[in-house]
């Protein structure tokens, strides 16, 4: 899985529908994989920050290249591409060791 695919999974709790397309269960909406780029776009990583503070996570930035969702920063070229990567950091669990799985 990339990025964005743990993201939507794992932290929108979205379900990948058809191959070309998330549905989001709590808004009943269907989502192309390709409308959704929160690297690229702020209103869709601010989508990402709203269900992170929904998730109990404190939201702080510079405004510009820092995200930090309690005591995980990362950085980015853009704000966007911060907050997706510090979603990420949070989200994406391939550093933990098989046998605590």
């Amino acid at each position: 899985m990339n990025k964005v695919e743990i993201i939507a999974r794992r932290i929108l709790g979205w379900k990948l529908n058809r191959w070309d397309r998330w549905f989001d269960y709590e808004k009943g909406e269907f989502i192309s994989v390709s409308d959704f780029q929160p690297e690229q776009n702020l209103d869709h990583a601010l989508r990402i920050v709203a269900r992170m503070k929904e998730l109990g996570f404190t939201y702080t930035t510079d405004g510009r290249t820092t995200a930090c969702f309690g005591d995980v920063c990362e950085t980015g070229e853009t704000l966007a591409e911060a907050i997706t990567n510090a979603a990420f950091s949070i989200a994406d669990n391939s550093s933990v060791p098989d046998e605590w799985l």
